[in-house]
């Protein structure tokens, strides 16, 4: 089967305003799109600088909000982060924000996540860029119990907790978790806590070269890797024949994002006229 389609960028650009956040759910309902994935930057280095993905005043809203606000107006389009960068919340508050954005939309929340690796940005939180890997692991186990866990404990070294618990649960048996990344510890992060991978802005043969990785990852846990989902933003344009190609190879998802949207600010029509061409049955894809 082919991969279905996602947007990708919501909450940012033309999409970071509350017009541009029911206008872009709206339309990828319409349009057959299985899903919307909402970036995250809090901070953006001034000026900018390499690897800034972005210009410093580039709009960019926080992405649970965002997506909390096209949850209310759609009914059946899935929505993700993409991604969200882990160590830089508190794992209690953010399973409460990633519960909560569940309940309110009848169990359509995804969280992908990923551990960072813009320092300015960590460094304004007040987090250190190292060691990211490791509290991100733990703090998906904190979350997990709260989610899961009839008596929720956490004795872990950089979150603990016990006697306390947190309700309304997640609607879904289990939140999706999409880890992004592409290093080793990325892949051995999803095959591990994840129920997918998440590759960014990525050409095919970039992606066979980490879905070959993250199969490797996959046999070490013993885990089978056919019980992930694999997720890609391509970087490349997209007709029937590329889509099938990504197919192929395993993909089940692309979340698709407009060229030189990091570049620069476009405007409502351009993004949409993206979206519209983008559709699933424009590019031969999986219509929702």
């Amino acid at each position: 089967m082919t991969p279905v389609v996602g947007v990708f960028g919501i909450g940012m650009g033309p999409c970071a305003t509350a017009a541009g956040l029911r206008d872009v759910g709206t339309l990828a309902e319409e349009l057959g799109y299985e899903s919307v994935w909402a970036p995250e930057h809090t901070v953006l280095p001034s000026p900018r600088r390499s690897p800034s993905p972005l210009d410093p005043d580039h709009p960019i809203l926080d992405p649970l909000i965002a997506l909390a606000l096209v949850a209310g107006v759609t009914r059946r389009v899935r929505l993700g982060t993409g991604v969200l960068i882990l160590p830089q919340h508190n794992p209690v508050r953010l399973a409460k924000a990633v519960a909560s954005l569940d309940v309110v939309s009848d169990g359509r929340a995804v969280l992908g996540l990923g551990v960072g690796y813009l320092e300015p940005e960590m460094e304004a939180m007040g987090v250190s860029p190292r060691g990211r890997g490791a509290r991100s692991d733990e703090f998906i186990e904190a979350m997990q119990a709260l989610w899961y866990d009839k008596a929720p404990a956490m004795d872990g070294r950089h979150v603990s907790f016990s006697q306390v618990d947190a309700h309304p649960r997640p609607v879904q048996a289990r939140v999706p978790l999409v880890v992004g990344g592409r290093t080793e510890a990325a892949f051995r992060r999803a095959v591990r806590y994840g129920s997918g991978w998440y590759g960014f802005a990525l050409d095919r043969a970039a992606v066979q070269t980490c879905i070959s990785a993250l199969r490797t990852a996959a046999e070490a846990a013993g885990r089978d890797l056919s019980e992930l989902t694999i997720t890609v933003t391509p970087n490349e344009t997209l007709t029937p024949e590329v889509v099938a190609d990504y197919a192929q190879l395993g993909v089940h998802r692309l979340a698709v994002m407009r060229p030189g949207s990091r570049d620069r600010v476009v405007g409502w029509s351009e993004f949409e006229e993206f979206v519209r061409a983008n559709a699933p049955r424009e590019i031969g894809a999986t219509a929702a």
